[in-house]
């Protein structure tokens, strides 16, 4: 098909599919839903500069929910407007991540579609919390760095790659969650730049050069660390600039960092027990997703069950598995990045020291899953399995209309309608 040779016109077309899916039915319910109980408030404070609040987290998340309220009004739709651009951002990112891993456009685009039916990236999208914010940030980081990957000149690589340290920088400044990705991207280079010296036959100490580099040309290894931690950290601190401008306990530079010390204090507490808690282990499982909302509103009764899809959830760990087989088998680098993009994201939680764990803390994982099932259907293709794709694609649309009602706060018959929905015992 002609259309699949113009890759930008399809992932215009994807984000556009997606931001009419966010936005239908968006202003309901017109209360707050779950954690929008902390986030819109805080926004309303950033907006009026009045003073502290919610300051366990970092403020560009808040500052975009406030700038929804200062376009559209303090009403649902403002709240969680831009929250909607960030779900079609995903998606788009998605597809970006794809397209220049494999350079085709037919994989990018199951990619995408996988996004799209994935019930955490619309969730997400429309409501005012932080986590959304978050991964459109971070996607687009890993989008720009593998855009510079492919940079033709060591100036356009190294834009790019300053590029992507600004967009890891305001992904940390919506969430802590997104800082360790500095460090995986860091990593992502050492590793292809060694691959390459060793597959050229040259000495591994050349990895750190910029000359004759196949990958990020012109960029040597200690200016690429550099202006990756540099450029990321100068971004996630002027994003601290409204606090400067409280009308009660304003920031100042000497404060900012031992503020940091405080939020550090904060996310790291000892909570007392949810009902809604779960270990890190579960999330892939799906072993206990959240209701962000199940009650009576807007005259009828209503639920926002968090969960993924299961079809891509499930399926998009097998994808996982079998893009690490096929890596330790061929050593393919496009391989190991549908394995380790999902591995990184997850396996940090392991590691996180928080006191509580929830469901949708897999949120970036699972955008994940949707890399590694269209790299892992690509060489499925590619081995003569065709069709496979499409079909795991009408499977997932198919869940996806099933669990529509509770996952988009449709008008449900009574207050036990969730039962028609619950598969396990260990569901809310």
């Amino acid at each position: 098909m002609p259309l699949l040779r113009r890759p930008l016109v399809v992932a215009l077309l994807i984000g556009l599919a997606a931001e009419a899916l966010f936005l239908w039915g968006l202003a309901t319910p017109h209360k707050l839903v779950f954690d929008e109980v902390h986030y819109v408030p805080a926004a309303r404070q950033l907006l009026a500069l009045a003073g502290p609040v919610n300051t366990e987290h970092p403020l560009l998340a808040k500052e975009i929910i406030a700038a929804g309220i200062a376009l559209f009004g303090d009403s649902a739709f403002g709240w969680r407007f831009f929250s909607t651009l960030a779900g079609t951002g995903v998606v788009m990112g998605v597809f970006g991540i794809v397209w220049l891993t494999l350079g085709r456009v037919r994989p990018a685009l199951f990619a995408s579609l996988f996004a799209l039916l994935n019930f955490t990236i619309y969730i997400q999208a429309r409501i005012a919390m932080l986590d959304g914010f978050m991964a459109a940030f971070l996607v687009g980081g890993i989008v720009a760095a593998l855009w510079a990957m492919r940079g033709p000149t060591a100036p356009a690589v190294r834009r790019r790659w300053v590029v992507a340290g600004v967009a890891f920088g305001l992904a940390t400044a919506c969430k802590w969650a997104a800082a360790p990705y500095v460090a995986f991207a860091i990593a992502g280079f050492v590793l292809l730049r060694l691959r390459d010296a060793r597959v050229a036959g040259r000495p591994l100490a050349s990895a750190w050069s910029g000359a004759n580099q196949p990958h990020w040309p012109g960029l040597s290894g200690p200016l690429a660390v550099l202006l990756l931690g540099a450029v990321s950290v100068t971004t996630y601190f002027v994003t601290f600039l409204p606090a400067f401008f409280y009308h009660q306990d304003p920031l100042t530079l000497g404060q900012l960092l031992p503020f940091q010390q405080i939020m550090y204090a904060e996310q790291t507490q000892v909570l007392p027990h949810h009902n809604y808690q779960s270990t890190w282990w579960s999330w892939p499982l799906i072993v206990r997703p959240i209701w962000y909302l199940y009650e009576h509103a807007d005259g009828a009764m209503r639920g926002i069950l968090m969960l993924g899809n299961p079809v891509v959830m499930w399926g998009g760990l097998v994808a996982v598995a079998a893009c690490a087989l096929l890596w330790r088998r061929s050593g393919d680098p496009k391989l190991l990045l549908g394995f380790g993009l999902w591995t990184v994201s997850y396996l940090i939680w392991g590691l996180t020291p928080k006191s509580l764990g929830f469901y949708y803390y897999y949120y970036l994982p699972s955008i994940f899953l949707c890399v590694a099932l269209a790299i892992a259907f690509d060489r499925a293709t590619q081995a003569g399995r065709r069709y496979w794709d499409e079909a795991f694609t009408v499977l997932a649309f198919w869940i996806a209309v099933y669990f529509f009602p509770i996952i988009s706060a449709a008008r449900l018959s009574d207050d036990q309608a969730f039962l028609h929905w619950m598969w396990f015992s260990s569901w809310p």
